[in-house]
């Protein structure tokens, strides 16, 4: 169990923050950077549930959750001591997400041009949240040249990406209001 019970340590001053492990880096570190667009991936999604109906919310509320384990995940180095009894995202975590998206891609039309994020304000804040979910990866998979990650950890964000564009297109009145790119057209 978590315990806050002082929000402001004043131990991030320098510009250091802490690890799982306790080592401090700076919080211009690659590593941080990888836990903060997670965080931000978490509040995007946060906003996209306003919009979204039940079964939908209901999903995303898991993500937000596993969110976190990813956090965790990225908090602990896979080489550091003792890492293999930290949390860390697993398979099933993935085969989850592919599973719901395959539920969600059920109704929906084929595409037939790529789509450009809007429609509804449901679809438009899924949009939102899948590219900073893309971002994650980049930044996660920039990360993984320099310092292994968990490979599971980087599928599910993969995932994670590929299921906000299902949902988006779920959320635009199962595909019938996705506003199509049409190559050219104001030439």
């Amino acid at each position: 169990m978590v315990v806050l019970n002082k929000i402001y340590t004043r131990t991030g001053d320098d510009g250091t923050t802490s690890l799982g492990t306790g080592e401090r880096r700076l919080k211009s570190d690659g590593r941080l950077e990888a836990i903060g667009t997670i965080d931000e991936l978490n509040a995007t999604i946060g906003s996209a549930r306003l919009n979204v109906e039940a079964d939908l919310d209901a999903m995303l509320g898991r993500i937000q959750n596993d969110l976190f384990d990813l956090g965790a995940d990225l908090a602990v180095p896979q080489d550091a001591a003792r890492a293999e009894r930290r949390l860390r995202v697993i398979n099933a975590q993935v085969h989850r997400l592919e599973s719901e998206i395959d539920k969600l891609n059920e109704n929906l039309p084929p595409l037939t041009s790529f789509i450009l994020p809007g429609g509804s304000p449901a679809a438009t804040a899924l949009h939102c949240a899948r590219t900073v979910a893309r971002r994650a990866e980049r930044v996660m998979t920039a990360l993984n040249t320099r310092e292994p990650l968990n490979p599971a950890a980087l599928t599910f964000v993969n995932r994670l990406s590929d299921l906000l564009f299902v949902a988006a297109r779920v959320a635009n009145d199962n595909g019938s209001s996705d506003v199509l790119w049409v190559p050219g057209e104001n030439r």
